[in-house]
């Protein structure tokens, strides 16, 4: 059901527990059922509506907060997402319930030194479209550097930051790396290893003083003001 996209495993799991799932008509009672070639699943209608109220919020994280749990006496980002804090401007017409707030994780993650757009979901198939090992969603970055020699940096290095990089033995996959002006960087990624950005500008000599996250596929940071959220419209997706 996952690899459909019908559903998180979390999401399957429940639904097979609840009797909500058929194959070729049958309910499935075995949780790790197998699917063969040929055969069809069918979602019982109570399941499609629960996953149609599962919201997907999307936050201005100011430095100071970690993405996921708290760590080292820093708060997660989560503790933003309250009525207070929600955008006058958001259009989705929703309003904060406390059943929001149950199971929203965040999909990908913002360094605590980092800002900008961080995505928190109850909707496990965004989850996996964002940060599945098969996700082609890109992510886009205005990154602010300084040289740590005092030169600019080389055309060899912007086409280094561009493809040709490893990080931690592993070849990174290519990037788009330009300069937006004289000490800021423009990347476009479409993977997200632990401190990528700062690790790359460093391979190359530089230093990033200053990282925010301007784009998640389709969906834009825009005019959000930093630590407040709005819910991702209907008629807004990621691809």
């Amino acid at each position: 059901m996952s690899e459909l996209g019908l559903a998180s495993r979390r999401e399957a799991d429940e639904w097979i527990a609840r009797g909500w799932v058929r194959v070729d008509g049958e309910v499935v009672a075995e949780l790790g059922a197998r699917v063969l070639p040929g055969q069809q699943v069918s979602i019982d209608k109570k399941a499609r509506t629960q996953q149609a109220q599962r919201v997907t919020v999307l936050l201005n994280k100011p430095v100071g907060y970690v993405s996921g749990q708290a760590e080292d006496g820093y708060e997660p980002a989560l503790v933003l997402v309250k009525a207070a804090t929600q955008w006058r401007e958001d259009a989705s017409g929703l309003r904060l319930q406390r059943e929001h707030l149950r199971h929203l994780v965040p999909a990908g993650r913002l360094d605590i030194d980092s800002t900008g757009l961080l995505v928190l979901t109850q909707d496990g198939r965004i989850a996996k479209q964002l940060i599945g090992e098969t996700s082609e969603v890109e992510k886009e970055y205005l990154v602010r550097v300084q040289s740590t020699s005092g030169e600019r940096l080389s055309d060899q290095g912007l086409r280094l930051l561009n493809h040709g990089l490893e990080l931690d033995g592993e070849a990174l996959q290519p990037a788009r790396v330009e300069w937006v002006n004289d000490d800021q960087l423009r990347f476009v990624l479409v993977e997200g290893k632990k401190r990528q950005i700062r690790r790359m500008c460093e391979a190359v000599g530089l230093k990033v003083t200053g990282l925010k996250r301007v784009r998640i596929g389709r969906v834009m940071l825009g005019d959000l003001p930093a630590g407040q959220w709005r819910y991702l419209g209907a008629d807004e997706s990621f691809a």
